[in-house]
């Protein structure tokens, strides 16, 4: 808990954030600061407090090293000016005037920083004698099952170790607030256990010196700062940057802070992850007291094993999730394989996808459909959201644990969708993996208000840190990192089985085209190469009966005449084997059709079939299509041609023709009351050739139906038929609404 100001008010965190502590200009008092020279050794700035134990002393300024001070600094001299690139070395104890000073040194701007900090006259002589309570406290580290033990026993093992009132694990979460998970105290200080401190209580620029200075100590909130003299580097034109200086000033604004929270005296611990800040070791007394220097050293030393063991107790949390998580991923992919839709892989078992990512309900969209899965809102707010993630995305993944705050239209589904995990699964196209987490409405307990106004004409910090409780609405648990590389590991499968199946249907395309080529050549060739001598087996045969007929007796007339009529019957099949063929090549020539016009002009062409028979029409209100009407014609053609054929041993036909539209298509249906057909052989009744009566029953050639199918399915649609002995059959065929579809 550090330098503050007020969550609400942005004069104040604006000042807060352009405050440059890492210069403040001046130390603490308990030591003094010299500003050294590399090169020759020469003291270019000084700070040293007005102690009666220093005024005996010259100004150092101007001066080498070795001859300030009384010369106490000369057997330091040369390991001074060999101060590392990096960090702060200890150089040994240096006795100014029988007082103890612990020298410390590092590098900054080019310049060496050398700190006198003055001993405590009871501090232990060295590390090793604080080596029992470590070596205690390692022991423990490492039976702790989890992050939650190792801190509680961490604040117990540090305020042991310190001896001070109060010892806080302060960790960070995502947006930088703070809370505090573990606590160890006297009842000197109040508790602080599971308060929530606001991001704005240390600022960007104060997480950052954290972050590169471990350990920091304020003895005393009343301390009066010793400035650096001069003010300005001489040779390097800047104030000195004492981010690193174990004795820099803190800002007027956090000791302020300290004393609103009681306490004299502060200390804290930086606790890295991988680099970044993690938490915060944070040690209070209530009255001023200096932590001696071994100690602090000793409290760096558990700082940085805390952190190794935190960052490996959660490394391994997240190694055995991600373990788990590639079992479900291999079980979904291997779902996807077994599919030739990978949709219907991902719906076939809901609890694997839904496990993926610890969620409650998800929806998979992908060209049109909408697949929901779980506790998931319902399609049309699905569709909704896809829409807007379209229009507002900018990578492959969203998520969100409060979905309200980003789309307002959320409010209306937070009780399945509080927090969003979204991936894309299509460049082209707006497909979409979905997760959906509820709304968890929680308590979180602040350290204060944090809405609380500061006041707006100064920079100052809070006041109050009494317990302030917050009902949390519209939020989601939030999603983690492993949830995230869940998402996009099975976003990549997706796309992976998506381009390999699209792959391989290329593939069986481009074969299946050369394929229908190959056949469309064949077919033309034989019917076009069979019609000439069919019509000369029907040509010789009829002048065989014109000259010959008198010789010929009433048997052999029957021979030639079923000659001839089976020439024309095999003439008829190779026109129509013509006809099927060419199909395939025909350019679709799509306009407007009125089907009723349509219909109307087939009947008049078969009237000719109805002579003498009792057929009531039933025609129903027929929409208008985007077709070819000289293949439509030919379908209708075929439809009512065999419904007139297939009903004539009916004493009073009925045919039925309707269309109607159904989700983005128009279904059509032929139905009469005539012969019918078995249903177990339903499977062949669009095939080419293929009969379901005996041709002495019901003349024809057994094309008429494939020519049907193939002209549909040319225009991207679909047919299909039921029907039963005896009770009459209905064809159906289908064709796109294109009404809708944007040009």
């Amino acid at each position: 808990m550090n330098a503050a100001t007020s969550t609400t008010a942005p004069l104040d965190l604006d000042a807060c954030a352009r405050e440059q502590i890492h210069i403040p200009g001046s130390i603490q008092p308990a030591g003094l600061l010299l500003v050294v020279e590399p090169e020759g050794g020469t003291i270019v700035q000084s700070a040293i407090p007005g102690t009666p134990l220093l005024q005996d002393f010259d100004c150092p300024r101007g001066q080498r090293l070795e001859r300030v001070l009384g010369g106490a600094l000369a057997g330091l001299a040369s390991s001074v000016l060999v101060a590392p690139d990096r960090g702060t070395v200890h150089l040994g104890i240096v006795s100014l005037k029988g007082v103890a000073h612990h020298a410390t040194a590092h590098r900054a701007q080019g310049m060496i920083l050398l700190e006198l900090e003055e001993a405590r006259p009871d501090e232990l002589g060295s590390l090793e004698d604080l080596y029992p309570l470590i070596r205690e406290f390692m022991a423990d580290l490492e039976r702790a099952p989890d992050t939650a033990a190792l801190c509680d026993l961490a604040a117990r093992q540090l305020r042991r170790i310190t001896g001070l009132d109060r010892v806080l694990i302060y960790r960070f979460d995502t947006g930088w607030n703070g809370t505090v998970i573990a606590e160890s105290r006297n009842e000197a200080l109040p508790s602080y256990l599971d308060l929530r401190f606001p991001a704005s209580d240390i600022p960007a620029q104060a997480r950052e010196l954290y972050r590169t200075s471990r350990l920091r100590l304020i003895a005393n909130c009343d301390y009066t700062p010793v400035p650096i003299e001069p003010a300005i580097n001489p040779l390097t034109g800047q104030p000195t940057d004492l981010g690193q200086a174990l004795l820099r000033s803190v800002s007027p604004v956090h000791l302020q802070y300290m004393r609103n929270m009681g306490t004299g005296t502060s200390m804290s611990i930086s606790l890295l992850r991988e680099g970044r800040l993690w938490g915060l070791v944070s040690c209070h007394n209530r009255a001023p007291c200096r932590v001696p220097y071994n100690v602090r050293t000793a409290c760096d030393l558990l700082g940085q094993v805390l952190a190794l063991q935190v960052a490996a107790k959660e490394h391994a949390a997240e190694v055995e999730q991600r373990v788990a998580r590639r079992a479900i991923q291999a079980r979904l992919l291997a779902l996807m394989a077994a599919e030739d839709d990978f949709l219907k892989g991902l719906a076939r078992e809901p609890g694997q996808l839904l496990s993926l990512t610890q969620s409650e309900g998800a929806a998979i969209v992908h060209l049109g459909r909408c697949v929901l899965l779980g506790r998931a809102p319902g399609e049309q707010a699905v569709m909704e959201l896809v829409n807007w993630l379209e229009s507002t995305r900018r990578d492959d993944t969203f998520h969100s644990d409060s979905l309200a705050t980003e789309w307002p239209a959320a409010l209306g589904c937070k009780d399945t969708a509080s927090g969003l995990l979204a991936v894309s699964i299509s460049q082209m196209h707006a497909s979409y993996v979905l997760w959906f987490r509820p709304e968890i409405v929680h308590t979180v307990q602040w350290g204060g208000d944090p809405r609380k106004q500061a006041d707006p004409a100064r920079l100052s910090p809070r006041t109050s840190f009494e317990a302030w409780k917050e009902t949390v609405r519209l939020r989601s648990l939030p999603w983690t990192q492993a949830d995230v590389e869940g998402a996009l590991e099975l976003r990549t499968a997706i796309v992976d089985i998506v381009l390999r199946k699209a792959e391989e249907m290329a593939d069986l395309n481009e074969q299946l085209v050369r394929s229908n080529k190959e056949l469309e050549a064949f077919s033309y060739s034989v019917s076009h190469d069979l019609r000439a001598p069919f019509r000369h087996i029907v040509g010789y045969s009829e002048l065989l009966l014109q000259s010959a007929g008198e010789k010929l007796g009433d048997q052999e007339k029957r021979f030639v005449a079923t000659i001839i009529e089976s020439a024309n019957s095999a003439g008829v099949l190779v026109d129509n084997l013509l006809s099927f063929s060419q199909m395939g090549r025909t350019t679709l020539g799509k306009v407007k059709v009125n089907m009723h016009h349509l219909l109307e002009e087939v009947r008049r062409l078969l009237e000719v079939d109805t002579v003498g028979r009792d057929i009531e029409w039933k025609i129903g209100t027929l929409p208008t299509v985007e077709a070819d009407p000289m293949m439509l014609r030919l379908v209708f053609q075929n439809l009512l041609s065999n419904a007139i054929k297939f009903t004539r041993d009916v004493e009073k036909a009925v045919i039925q023709v309707s269309g109607q539209a159904q989700h983005h298509e128009y279904v059509f249906c032929v139905r009469d009351n005539g012969c019918g057909f078995d249903m177990r052989y339903v499977h062949k009744l669009f095939g080419v050739f293929q009969r379901l009566h005996h041709v002495e029953e019901f003349e024809g050639t057994g094309i008429g139906l494939a020519n049907v199918r193939r002209i549909i399915e040319r225009h991207g649609g679909r047919t299909w038929a039921e029907g039963e002995v005896g009770k009459g059959a209905s064809v159906y065929f289908t064709l796109p609404d294109t009404s809708g579809v944007q040009p």
